[in-house]
């Protein structure tokens, strides 16, 4: 039994990889089973094929026997008929399990991911697109190892008991020779599996990193700083290429080792046979289905000699997968709600001696209706102060409290949470689809948020206008584009508390004012209900609050107007008229 959200199972064991696997199975055994028994039957036909065939010559063709030949030439059609059919039949029912499992799969790794309450995972968002993508399918992938894991077991007994009817010596040549063969490459599967997760986790490291530059391409650009972040792509890159070489030669070297243990064993059994042949022990017919046997089993015992790495490879998968799913959740249940009244009409929000990071005991009261700024002269200090409030942290990782409405953060139940307060960070990304999908997220369009954020430029810079369709991340915007279109959607959704963290870094300074304008006129345009809270050095955004609240060394330092400020304190006028 797992739970709906995460996976894990009802009892509170940790998720580990081998767990992911066997609940693979056991959801999928009634087709895996169908699956595995007819691929097994497949395999079963295909086995017969060399001993019909040894058949027919010593009971057809040595005897001159034409009744005998179509019978059994009819008998051979027959064979090849119902392995056909069963491989078909089979293989329809594992790929439908294979993608039912993967599609469960990434529901289960999304859903964790998209948790309300957030989830402690070590994995940045690069890495986590990978473990809900390829890991996903890879894990899947195990419900196409068993069956020809099956199959190929169920060969090699055909064909040894063959053997040993024709010639007790060559079928216990198969019967010992296949084990000690498949025991001497088993010692390689744990090495596979450290070297594959190697691979895979400084690979997802690297889709990360390469994520991260992507989107903040522009910034980098702005301080100089993108020769760096190339050299720091290269590292990470480079040592993701050493491990997927690492991974390659182990897997290639097992793979030469399997495929050459197979063959020998089935070149010895030939020569084998055809000594017997020569003196008399087999006849003519029998040495043909042997030598048809042994070309026959270099098949599935190749592939038993390599199945374990690919189930290695899907037991390091399993294991990422496993790290998610059983991540725990940054905030405890929610205990708390607001009362209607509060949810509508903007709580007040209180900072009480919040002690996290670089943060040091800061004390900060806003009440209802207020537009506040917030300058960090440290940028770690806003940093830490827009985690916090969006529910990144869990609550015994910093002391103090954030209150709002009187209640504790952490003790609101997550959906009240967000509907009072969205915490808009300052990277954000968008999604593939229209620009009208992209700023309403399936809500009402609002005209007036579009024109306060100034992503109605960006509508009018593009022919099909609100149907202009975004790539994914935003890629085909500019970075100034991609800003204006989040704030729009966040000023759309018309919290009663909005958090913002320098959402204007990547526009220009004129169209700065005009948001910084549109932001004063939408949500304050008098005394009202809506609270607004900008952390930002932009003297555009901060000449339009009503308060600014400075914090230097983790604390807060001074508070008062823009104007006041302005004049009255030198650190200040460094930080934001620079």
């Amino acid at each position: 039994m797992t739970g709906p959200l995460t996976g894990r199972p009802a009892d509170s064991r940790p998720l580990t990889g081998r767990r992911v696997l066997w609940r693979t199975v056991t959801r999928n055994r009634r087709r895996l089973s169908v699956g595995t028994g007819l691929i097994s039957l497949h395999q079963v036909c295909e086995s017969l094929v060399p001993i019909l065939i040894g058949v027919i010559v010593d009971q057809a063709i040595g005897p001159g026997d034409g009744g005998a030949l179509l019978l059994w030439v009819a008998a051979l059609a027959a064979l090849f008929t119902a392995l056909t059919m069963a491989y078909r039949f089979g293989a329809r029912q594992l790929m439908l399990a294979i993608a039912d499992e993967a599609h469960m799969l990434r529901v289960e790794v999304a859903s964790k991911i998209m948790h309300p309450r957030g989830i402690k995972a070590d994995r940045r968002a690069g890495d986590l697109l990978t473990v809900a993508t390829t890991d996903t399918d890879n894990t899947s992938y195990l419900l196409d190892y068993v069956p020809r894991i099956a199959g190929a077991l169920t060969a090699t007994t055909v064909s040894a008991v063959a053997l040993l009817v024709i010639d007790w010596r060559l079928g216990l040549a198969v019967l010992i020779g296949t084990p000690v063969v498949l025991l001497a490459l088993q010692a390689a599967t744990p090495l596979i599996t450290k070297r594959v997760t190697e691979q895979q986790d400084l690979a997802g490291e690297a889709t990360s990193l390469a994520a991260d530059l992507v989107s903040g391409v522009r910034p980098l650009r702005g301080i100089g700083a993108e020769d760096a972040a190339a050299r720091r792509y290269d590292e990470v890159s480079r040592r993701s290429l050493r491990a997927a070489l690492r991974a390659a030669r182990t897997q290639g070297g097992y793979l030469s080792a399997s495929t050459a243990g197979g063959a020998l064993l089935a070149c010895g059994i030939a020569i084998l046979a055809g000594w017997f042949a020569l003196n008399g022990h087999i006849s003519v017919g029998e040495l043909i289905t042997v030598i048809g046997l042994a070309q026959f089993l270099m098949e599935p015992m190749g592939l038993l000699a390599v199945v374990p790495s690919w189930v290695a490879e899907a037991r390091a998968s399993a294991d990422r997968v496993a790290t998610v799913l059983d991540a725990r959740e940054v905030l405890p249940e929610g205990t708390e709600t607001l009362t209607e009244t509060l949810a509508e009409a903007a709580p007040e929000l209180e900072l009480r001696t919040l002690t996290y990071g670089t943060l040091d005991g800061v004390c900060l009261r806003v009440p209802p209706g207020e537009f506040v700024g917030v300058v960090a002269h440290r940028s770690a200090d806003g940093e830490a102060l827009v985690k916090i409030l969006s529910g990144r942290v869990a609550p015994e990782e910093y002391e103090g409290g954030v209150l709002v409405g009187g209640r504790h953060l952490a003790r609101l139940e997550p959906a009240d949470a967000r509907r009072t307060m969205l915490v808009e960070p300052h990277l954000t990304d968008l999604f593939t689809g229209t620009i009208e999908d992209n700023v309403t997220a399936g809500g009402p369009l609002d005209d007036g948020a579009l024109a306060a954020s100034a992503a109605d430029q960006v509508v009018s810079a593009h022919p099909d206008g609100l149907t202009h369709v975004v790539a994914e991340r935003g890629a085909s915007l500019s970075g100034g584009q991609r800003q204006r279109l989040a704030l729009a959607r966040a000023l759309m959704a018309r919290p009663a508390i909005l958090v913002m963290h320098d959402p204007t870094t990547a526009v220009d300074a004129v169209t700065e004012h005009e948001i910084a304008r549109g932001l004063r006129a939408l949500r304050h345009p008098e005394a009202g209900l809506l609270t607004t809270v900008v952390v930002t050095s932009s003297p555009a955004l901060l000449a339009m609050t009503d308060r600014v609240v400075v914090l230097a060394d983790g604390r807060v330092a001074a508070e008062g107007t823009h104007a006041e400020l302005a004049v009255s304190d030198d650190d200040y006028n460094r930080a934001v008229l620079r």
